[in-house]
Parts: C-alpha cells; sequence; structure tokens
C-alpha cells in the first residue's frame, strides 16, 4: 500500500499571517509524521517550512519541490533553504510550474495563509478537483477562497474549512479515503 502525500501550500513570508501561524504549521507537519504521510512541500520559507520541520522533527518524510534547475540556484537565486527536507527536486520550472507539480503530487493539499502563490494552488487544486483543507484563521488570501468557490460556479465536494490542526487532517483524510 503507498503512503498518502499531503502538499503544504502557505505562505512564504508569514509577516502578514495570523500571529501564530508558524506553530500551527508546525502543528501540521508534526500531524502528518505521526500519522505516517508523506508531506510535500515547495521547499520554500514561511508556512511550508514550518510544517516541514514539524514534519521532519517527529520522524516524517518531507519532499519538495523547488521552482529551480539546481542546488546553486534555489540557494543563490531563489535564496531557498534546504533544511528539514530528506528530498528536493529541482523541477526548473519557476514558481508557477513548480506549483502545478506541488499539487498534482500530493493526494490531498492543505492550505495555510497565503499569498498570490497560494492562490496560484489553490486554483490548480481547486480545477484539479483535489481534496483540500483550508486552515481557517491563518489569514493571507483565505478570504477569497469562498468568493472563488461561490463565482466558480463548478461543483467541487472535497474542500473541508477547519482551525484544529488536527481536525483539519482528520477532514481532509476522510476526502482522500
Amino acid at each position: 500500500m503507498q503512503k498518502i502525500k499531503i502538499a503544504i501550500s502557505g505562505a512564504s513570508d508569514t509577516t502578514f499571517c495570523a500571529p501564530n501561524v508558524n506553530g500551527l504549521a508546525y502543528e501540521i507537519g508534526k500531524e502528518l509524521a505521526l500519522r505516517n504521510i508523506i508531506a510535500i512541500t515547495g521547499a520554500t520559507t514561511g508556512a511550508p517550512f514550518w510544517a516541514a520541520k514539524g514534519a521532519y522533527e517527529n520522524n516524517g518524510y518531507v519532499l519538495g519541490f523547488s521552482p529551480a534547475i539546481n542546488k546553486e540556484e534555489h540557494l543563490k537565486v531563489y535564496e531557498l533553504p534546504l533544511d528539514y527536507h530528506h528530498l528536493i527536486f529541482y523541477t526548473g520550472l519557476g514558481h508557477s510550474g513548480r506549483n502545478l507539480i506541488l499539487v498534482r503530487s500530493g493526494d490531498g493539499v492543505i492550505f495555510i495563509c497565503g499569498r498570490t502563490g497560494t492562490l496560484n494552488e489553490f486554483l490548480i487544486a481547486y480545477e484539479e478537483k483535489k481534496p483540500m483543507g483550508i486552515l481557517v484563521g491563518s489569514g493571507g488570501e483565505e478570504k477569497y477562497m469562498q468568493e472563488i468557490i461561490k463565482e466558480a460556479r463548478k461543483e467541487h465536494n472535497k474542500i473541508v474549512w477547519e482551525s484544529d490542526p488536527k481536525i483539519l487532517i482528520d477532514k481532509l483524510l476522510k476526502l482522500i479515503e
């Protein structure tokens, strides 16, 4: 049986997010690790970084997809970390291409705060009808997601909204199974 993979989408800069968003992201990563779920990130900073750290420090497996073509570009051009990932794939596709691979690689996607990149990943997941979990109260583009769903007029019944990381993962797993 293959392990479940959950993509973590979120703000690379959490200064405008809810004050406790880094702790919530860490908790999500930790919960994924405790449930033996592979955490997938955009190999970036901010909320995905904290989720990766939570998973990694709790013996979970963390896979990253970088927008860069190689390690040097990842570090010097994009100025992204290597920490808390077991394996990083260098896509060479920039942020938008990386986002597509990230979303399509997960069995589901968790959204934590966010800006335009997170919104891009949300739109990809919505169009692909991926199971999605939105961390309520995390800030950022969360407020626009409900409006997009309303205006899209496209059925997607695999979206859960929850403020508690553990319950969010429970609900998301039910949509995946």
